[in-house]
């Protein structure tokens, strides 16, 4: 073994009782069982090259840290290194650790592996000895630094001693308890007593602190004081980190790191503290350029129901039928001659006007924003997503209503935009669905004949549309709006032996005799209350040719863009505005399937 004094240079390897950049602190002792061991001397802790050991390294526990001597070797990277560090390029050492046990923040016990130079220590008296550059090593000339300030002890500098063993006996002298509150101003004092006063609340009456037992119990200042095994104490395993990095699921470079720690439960002493860290990793990247993609609900049939509605230049409309349906409207048969011949029935005008409602959409947007946005027009994303939100309304305004009650303030009037749901039954045909006769005319008498839900669901939801449709008037063939979830029960119908009713929503549509399904998912949760019966009713689908609907706009009353620029505030201001009736034209031109609220809530 290599005598002390032919050693290149001595320091601290670690200091106990000062808090390292990466919120641990090294408790005095924890290394005793690497006392007159002889490690590694590596650059950096890189453990991927032969290239990057320079040496050995000589430790000896001293209590409050460990002291090393440094023995550099011959190859190039070692005698290198030696010129830096006479030179006093590098100053600080640094550990690799592993088979750590923790209580909290502090490190009780570890096994040291190797001692690093590095550019900057994660422990702050971890600091490297002036080399001897007359060759004789003296222990009693060492110079021992005290590093940064520490974390747990507040008593000042103490006096410089003799050189020699008595300064390091004085170093590693324990203080008192009496010594460090002497030290303590009475701010500290109070958060002292406090501390105190809380964990002999929690100890409370069992007394568990009690005893001559070595393990420690309890740590006022940490909430989980059970001793962690298995952490390494160590720079990142940079390669293990990029290739989690990779990894799917994982999505970046800080995933991958705070994955690597909860794995591994490393301690990585790093030149890089936690609050700094972060200034490293690039900044995020937007993924898609351009105008933010939107979410919002299913606006497919939207596009449809707009386009599908008749359009009239009159805004103020009326309708006009001859209702002669009356049984006595019949011809008559002549008797005999002389007979007085009778005049025909009386034919029942029916008929109803809508005058126009102005809707409108109004937005506005500072100019300040609209300069610093440059990665997409705003202006032209804002008026967009105005025109969606009027089409939808629009459109929702015809079939079942805006939704809002009469006495708000920005309700769309039934009186001058009749929906569909809500029309009378002259013109909308309201039929309940009867779950339970379905049911009953499946089964029969053989009631081991136990048929799906779904099946019995989607069979009242066809007889009740079927039947209907036998009192329809309208023109051409209907279409049908339904929710999502009432499309998805019919198409996971099934027969008794479990295959598939419907293959598809095409399969479904010839079932129920209409052209297209169109999923409106705002028809959900959507009733009305049935004056005749006093009942509510649930909506569960229209049936409707949407050419026997119409919107009347007279001309300026159309949908139109208005666009001003506010001086006094400095902001664009933009409105869509439109005038329109609207309301069906044709008696029994619709047909809404419903069913009862208690029958759904049974």
């Amino acid at each position: 073994m290599v005598s002390k004094k032919d050693y290149d240079c001595c320091g601290w390897a670690t200091k106990a009782n000062v808090k390292c950049s990466d919120g641990r602190t090294i408790m005095p002792d924890a290394f005793k069982d690497n006392d007159g061991q002889i490690v590694p001397l590596v650059w950096n802790h890189d453990h991927t090259s032969v290239d990057a050991v320079l040496g050995h390294a000589l430790l000896e526990n001293k209590g409050n840290g460990v002291f090393t001597f440094v023995k550099f070797n011959d190859t190039e990277t070692g005698q290198n290194a030696k010129k830096l560090v006479e030179h006093g390029d590098i100053t600080a050492f640094s550990i690799f650790a592993n088979q750590l046990k923790e209580a909290g923040k502090n490190v009780m016990h570890g096994n040291i592996r190797e001692v690093s130079l590095v550019l900057a220590g994660a422990n702050p008296g971890a600091s490297i000895q002036p080399v001897l550059s007359h060759g004789e090593f003296s222990e009693e000339e060492a110079v021992i630094y005290s590093g940064e300030e520490f974390e747990l002890f507040h008593s000042d500098e103490a006096e410089k001693k003799e050189k020699g063993d008595q300064k390091m006996a004085d170093e590693n002298k324990e203080k008192t308890i009496a010594d460090i509150l002497g030290t303590m101003n009475q701010e500290q004092r109070d958060a002292v007593d406090a501390i105190v006063g809380m964990a002999l609340e929690d100890a409370g009456a069992e007394n568990n602190d009690e005893g001559d037992d070595d393990e420690m119990k309890h740590n006022v200042f940490d909430n989980d004081p059970e001793m962690e095994d298995g952490g390494v104490l160590t720079h990142a395993d940079e390669m293990e980190i990029m290739k989690l990095a990779k990894q799917s699921g994982v999505g970046s470079l800080r995933a991958a790191m705070e994955i690597f720690d909860e794995q591994n439960n490393s301690l990585s002493h790093s030149i890089f503290s936690e609050e700094t860290v972060g200034k490293l990793f690039p900044e995020y990247e937007l993924l898609k350029k351009g105008a933010p993609d939107t979410l919002e609900r299913d606006q497919t049939w939207v596009d449809y129901v707009i386009g599908k509605i008749h359009k009239s230049p009159f805004a103020r409309v009326r309708t006009r039928f001859a209702d002669a349906r009356i049984a006595d409207l019949k011809a008559k048969g002549y008797q005999r001659k002389g007979d007085y011949k009778k005049n025909m029935a009386q034919i029942t005008l029916l008929g109803r006007s809508f005058d126009p409602q102005t809707i409108y959409i109004k937005s506005d947007m500072h100019r300040d924003d609209l300069l610093d946005i440059t990665d997409f027009d705003a202006a032209g994303y804002q008026l967009t997503q105005m025109r969606h939100t009027m089409n939808e309304t629009l459109a929702l305004a015809a079939l079942i209503g805006d939704g809002r009650d009469e006495g708000d303030e920005d309700k769309i009037h039934e009186a001058h935009i009749k929906s569909i749901y809500h029309d009378d039954d002259l013109y909308c045909i309201h039929q309940d669905v009867d779950i339970a006769a379905a049911k009953k005319e499946l089964q029969g008498t053989n009631t081991g004949a136990n048929f799906g839900e779904n099946y019995i669901y989607a069979e009242a939801i066809i007889t009740a549309a079927l039947y209907s449709r036998e009192k329809y008037k309208g023109s051409g063939s209907l279409d049908l709006f339904c929710t999502p979830h009432l499309l998805n029960v019919m198409l996971l119908a099934r027969d008794l032996n479990g295959r598939r009713i419907y293959d598809s929503k095409t399969d479904l549509a010839a079932a129920l005799n209409v052209n297209a399904i169109h999923t409106v998912e705002q028809f959900d949760g959507v009733t009305r209350h049935d004056d005749t019966t006093d009942k509510d009713k649930k909506l569960l689908g229209l049936f409707v040719n949407l050419s026997d609907y119409q919107f009347g706009s007279a001309k300026g009353g159309e949908i139109t863009k208005f666009e001003d620029f506010d001086i006094d505030f400095n902001k664009y201001k933009y409105l869509l505005e439109t005038r329109l009736s609207g309301a069906l034209t044709v008696p029994y031109s619709a047909i809404a399937l419903e069913e009862p609220v208690s029958a759904v809530a049974a």
